[in-house]
């Protein structure tokens, strides 16, 4: 049984497209993770989920401790039995969210103090619990638990946090490796962070690279610095970590982002804007999103998105969907949804395909024209 084996097949300027081998499966990289917050990738069953071309979801160590529970989780047979996706799991740290959902946060060397988003209650994760919550889960690819500050943040504040970080991520590795069978069948990433300073990424980088990681997730990116610091910073911020490991850059994002991430070096993402965008009525397509709920697509008897040949857009109409949603009927979010996830994954099929056949500038260049284009409207 394979543990964890990252293979490269091809590779096109920094962009590179290959696999990753666990006992779950295979997973094509790059590649795209829909969000599965509370155990669901919201508004859509497992096997649509696969359908639709993904290899692997995530899921919220954060929201799954708080309810329905880790142990709870582990009592029923583990994530992959309680939701019915046998495919492979990663699970973030709960850090992000511990972050930025909790009222009265304490921070300390030890771990976070916080209260609960749901009903106040006190909790404290530290980078062994957020490790065992992950085991509990019967998580695949574990996350290293990591203190996140704003890019905004002074160089001190964000210097500390970093340094905090990567002492969090030694007590993780070492919280992982005493998980028994779950460490000897599983993986473990780490995350570096540095906010957008160069210096703070590669000391960060090489303090992960010291203590040895499976994989390595780039944090503290996509929280409101916007596009181009992203860009600039994924510049030397991919560069800075090993060529033969997966690089997973967290929480992102728009196609453009994801676009320019691959080019980039970028191998895994993960975001909840198709399955949330889906929900509020944000359609995308290969010319760009658009809003279904708009009156202008009442009678409008073309699919979503002419060029998508998933089964919603083969099967109905934007009419249709523009009455589900405007109705407030659940299976427009459950349409939108299904779409957005196969456009997600259909990217990234388009992506892997071009860099296999050298085209990838051609291909990035000709989407972004597509999609940014003036609409017109």
């Amino acid at each position: 049984m394979t543990r964890f084996a990252f293979a490269v097949a091809a590779t096109d300027g920094a962009a590179r497209t290959g696999t990753i081998t666990m006992h779950r499966g295979v997973i094509r990289t790059p590649a795209f993770m829909p969000v599965g917050t509370a155990a669901t990738v919201k508004a859509m069953k497992p096997a649509d989920v696969e359908r639709a071309g993904a290899d692997i979801i995530l899921g919220n160590t954060y929201h799954l401790m708080l309810r329905p529970g880790a142990e709870r989780v582990a009592r029923l047979g583990g994530l992959h039995r309680f939701m019915g996706w046998d495919r492979p799991i990663l699970t973030d740290s709960g850090g992000y969210q511990v972050m930025s959902l909790s009222a009265l946060t304490k921070r300390s060397e030890e771990g976070v103090a916080f209260a609960s988003h749901l009903d106040g209650t006190r909790h404290m994760i530290t980078p062994e619990r957020s490790i065992e919550i992950q085991r509990l889960l019967g998580s695949n690819i574990v996350m290293a638990f990591d203190e996140l500050v704003p890019t905004t943040s002074t160089r001190e504040v964000q210097t500390a946090a970093m340094e905090r970080s990567m002492r969090w991520a030694k007590r993780s590795r070492d919280a992982f490796d005493g998980g028994g069978d779950h460490a000897a069948n599983n993986a473990i990433f780490g995350i570096q962070q540095g906010a957008l300073d160069e210096g703070l990424r590669k000391a960060s980088a090489d303090a992960l690279i010291d203590i040895g990681f499976d994989g390595y997730a780039i944090g503290g990116l996509a929280v409101g610095e916007g596009q181009a610091a992203m860009f600039g910073c994924l510049d030397f911020a991919t560069g800075q970590l090993p060529v033969e490991q997966p690089r997973y850059l967290m929480g992102v994002g728009k196609p453009t982002d994801i676009v320019g991430a691959v080019e980039r070096g970028v191998d895994m993402f993960d975001c909840v804007m198709p399955t949330r965008s889906g929900r509020t009525g944000q359609a995308f397509t290969r010319t760009g999103p658009i809003n279904i709920r708009n009156a202008r697509f009442a009678e409008d008897q073309g699919p979503l998105d002419p060029d998508c040949a998933c089964a919603v857009c083969t099967t109905w109409t934007r009419a249709y969907v523009h009455h589900l949603v405007r109705a407030g009927e659940m299976l427009g979010a459950m349409l939108m949804t299904e779409h957005n996830i196969a456009f997600y994954e259909a990217l990234m099929a388009d992506l892997r395909a071009a860099i296999v056949e050298g085209r990838l500038a051609a291909f990035a260049n000709g989407f972004r024209a597509r999609y940014d284009a003036p609409k017109g409207e």
